[in-house]
């Protein structure tokens, strides 16, 4: 019996401790995003990609099919936002944020450029991996 209480308690501590570390990083994770909107937003290129892994294995699924690595995907943003024009003014929508497992987060969400000429839009899910600097993304797929 007391075996039993002590199994209980144990569930009970646990859960309590997984949800404190569920809500601090999903707050870690929404401030990443806040971070890329804002330097997308003001241009910096540099800035926003800290926020992928910097790593071949860095995936990018958009328009043109996938593309491996954080250079090649910093590549890509220049070459189709050559200067902030082309960048416009980013919001997100985001609609998920969901823990897969402790330090593995998928998140959806919807995204909307604001520029002179047009506003394109679409929808983004996001494979994120918790490292010793904070959460990165492992894996973007935006339509």
């Amino acid at each position: 019996m007391v075996l039993k209480f002590f199994l209980a308690l144990c569930g009970c501590f646990c859960s309590l401790v997984s949800s404190a570390q569920t809500s601090a990083d999903r707050r870690e994770i929404l401030t990443l995003l806040e971070t890329q909107r804002k330097s997308w937003n003001a241009g910096d290129l540099e800035t926003f990609m800290q926020t992928y892994q910097k790593s071949d294995s860095l995936l990018f699924v958009g328009k043109s099919g996938p593309t491996y690595g954080w250079q090649q995907t910093l590549d890509n943003y220049r070459k189709g936002y050559p200067d902030k024009a082309a960048m416009g003014t980013l919001t997100f929508d985001i609609r998920k944020v969901e823990f897969l497992a402790r330090d593995i987060a998928f998140v959806l969400g919807g995204w909307h450029l604001k520029r002179a000429s047009d506003e394109p839009q679409g929808f983004f899910t996001l494979l994120m991996r918790k490292t010793p600097r904070g959460w990165k993304i492992i894996s973007d797929h935006s339509s």
